[in-house]
């Protein structure tokens, strides 16, 4: 019996969020789902197209990046996802796109302004970015090495306030209480990217978001007097 059947089935569910949500093409991008009590996760495997995915193709992982379970190569970001769940444990998922919007900010070199609530429903301030990796971190463990660009740029920063960031000339990385809400965290990155380009086409002076409002928009779902939606969600939503 496959002691993993149910965690691959759940990170199989979340890639393919990903296509269908236009959030990738080919095979770029992958969705990891944690399981914290066992400390493993279940990630797409190495260049596997979407539409041929299988759970039981999808490898499991310890934090060490050590394969526990299945066949296939896993995705090359792996070890920027295993660094993530090693250093922040309370995460139930990952996700990784190349989304044309959230990848020219990145390209760019520039964080996301917060221009409007939108964006302040989903983050407290402007989202951030990496800065460029120096020759040295791109030559040694370039991936582990994009996964301690994440942990600087976040140093001072709630990882749970602040659920996404650019890393620069590369692309988004989005992270969840479940791999669920990390996908709907990529999703709603790529619709933020959008309307902030847009935004600054149509005006390039536009100011930021003012404080109060940004805190009023953020906090309404997010703060300890949170009273968007409905019931709080039980362990059932988590991985366990």
């Amino acid at each position: 019996m496959n002691p993993y059947a149910e965690l691959q089935a759940r990170a199989l569910a979340c890639n393919l969020r990903l296509p269908a949500s236009g959030l990738v093409t080919g095979t770029f991008g992958n969705a990891s789902a944690f399981d914290r009590q066992r400390g493993v996760f279940a990630i797409k495997p190495s260049g596997v197209p979407f539409s041929e995915l299988n759970a039981e193709d999808l490898p499991v992982l310890d934090v060490t990046g050590t394969v526990v379970y299945g066949s296939l190569r896993p995705s090359s970001d792996m070890p920027t996802h295993a660094l993530l769940y090693k250093s922040w444990p309370d995460l139930g998922g990952v996700v990784h796109t190349h989304s044309p919007y959230a990848v020219a900010w990145a390209q760019a070199m520039r964080p996301i302004p917060v221009f409007g609530t939108t964006h302040a429903d989903h983050c407290d301030g402007d989202i951030p970015c990496t800065a460029p990796m120096a020759d040295d971190r791109i030559e040694g463990d370039y991936e582990v090495e994009t996964g301690r660009q994440i942990l600087d740029t976040l140093a001072g920063y709630s990882h749970t306030d602040v659920t996404m960031i650019l890393v620069a000339c590369h692309g988004p990385f989005t992270w969840g209480a479940t791999p669920e809400k990390a996908v709907d965290n990529s999703i709603a990155l790529e619709l933020i990217a959008q309307m902030a380009l847009h935004t600054i086409r149509i005006a390039p002076a536009t100011p930021r978001l003012k404080e109060s409002l940004l805190k009023k928009h953020f906090e309404r779902k997010h703060g300890p007097g949170a009273y968007y939606g409905q019931a709080t969600p039980t362990s059932e939503d988590t991985p366990q």
